[in-house]
């Protein structure tokens, strides 16, 4: 996987140690718009349904989104290989917006999220490098964990606090999840703002794949979460035609019933407990490991963790699995939730041991 302290030395080399210590992160974000316009230019981003699969790497990515029935496809993903310029990294992010501008919050996060992080990696590890009291190269995995923590929790305050200011976009009613993963070597770092989920399928002791769920649904009727939206007076209850679907409400008002507890936006309730902070863990891959599936709730809401692992494992293409995952959403939506409209439905299947294979980023329309 390689030492921390070489992937300083080339990170150093990518963004340029001196423009950070004496100009902050104005100089580190130009460096990090640079570096997606060579990953672009290179295609090695891929924002739309498709796959991606780099000569080289270990990774194959199949990304699709449908539109719902409930006006624009609010959803959004991006997949970057190469991430950082580090040739064992990748980022995946997969958003699902709401709100009235929740299609434009969703994609504004997509297109910061990774940029900031980018610079607060760098940072961090830049500081630690200075810092005579942390050892790089005693307790990597810790140290990595650490670095890869307080750079997530920095960026999403940072994107939280951008978004409020953005004078194109009025997210004061309307926001976005956020559900990322970095994956380093044969670590995988997971963020998580909201209801997205990811899954992990992992080769159990009889040889079947077992669903291990990585992330929280970040829902407001979870003890935690419900316990700090009404010590800051907002209120957690469900509609009469809702039973079950617990959302965020103002103090004094019913409104705006907002039904996840973290979420990027939304700033009508941000001080009624509603945050943008993410949970960040992360997990060691081993061989046992095959491939994660990050998706929105349109998925969730009628598949099971089970079920989205056996699709996606018997799915012979392994370009057509997160196609194949969608459709099969869509199809349970129809059957399971008659007369309900259909929600967006969105899905990004990291596989983690592909074989080596010519360069491919390939874009295909998303399905109707």
């Amino acid at each position: 996987m390689g030492h921390l302290s070489s992937m300083f030395n080339v990170l150093a080399r990518s963004f340029s140690l001196r423009k950070v210590k004496n100009n902050g992160n104005g100089d580190g974000r130009e460096a990090a718009d640079v570096m997606v316009k060579d990953a672009k230019k290179n295609e090695m981003i891929l924002r739309s349904s498709g796959y991606v699969n780099v000569d080289g790497s270990k990774n194959f990515a199949a990304v699709c989104s449908r539109r719902g029935e409930k006006g624009v496809n609010q959803d959004c993903c991006i997949v970057w290989e190469g991430f950082g310029c580090q040739a064992d990294m990748m980022f995946c992010g997969i958003f699902d917006g709401h709100g009235s501008w929740g299609h434009f919050v969703a994609k504004t996060v997509r297109e910061s999220m990774p940029l900031s992080l980018l610079c607060n990696w760098q940072e961090t590890l830049a500081q630690c490098s200075l810092d005579p009291d942390i050892d790089l190269e005693s307790d990597k995995k810790h140290q990595r964990f650490n670095i890869w923590k307080h750079s997530y929790l920095k960026t999403c305050a940072a994107v939280d606090q951008e978004l409020e200011q953005h004078r194109r976009i009025d997210s004061f009613s309307s926001g976005t999840t956020a559900l990322t993963i970095v994956r380093q070597g044969e670590l995988i770092f997971v963020a998580n703002v909201g209801d997205s989920r990811a899954v992990l399928a992992t080769t159990g002791e009889d040889g079947s794949l077992v669903p291990v769920q990585l992330t929280v649904d970040f829902k407001p009727n979870l003890p935690q979460e419900a316990e700090r939206i009404l010590q800051c007076k907002g209120r957690v209850f469900c509609l009469n035609d809702e039973p079950g679907v617990h959302r965020v409400w103002l103090p004094d008002a019913d409104s705006p019933g907002l039904a996840m507890s973290r979420a990027f936006g939304d700033y009508c309730v941000k001080d009624f407990g509603v945050i943008s902070v993410p949970e960040v863990t992360q997990r060691h891959i081993t061989s046992k490991d095959q491939f994660v599936v990050l998706a929105t709730d349109g998925v969730w809401d009628v598949i099971t963790n089970q079920a989205a692992v056996e699709i996606v494992s018997s799915t012979p293409d392994k370009a057509k699995a997160a196609k194949r995952l969608v459709q099969s959403a869509v199809h349970a939506w129809k059957r399971k939730r008659k007369g309900i409209a259909m929600d967006d439905i969105s899905a990004i299947c990291l596989f983690f041991h592909s074989s080596p294979s010519s360069q491919q980023v390939h874009a295909a329309s998303s399905p109707k």
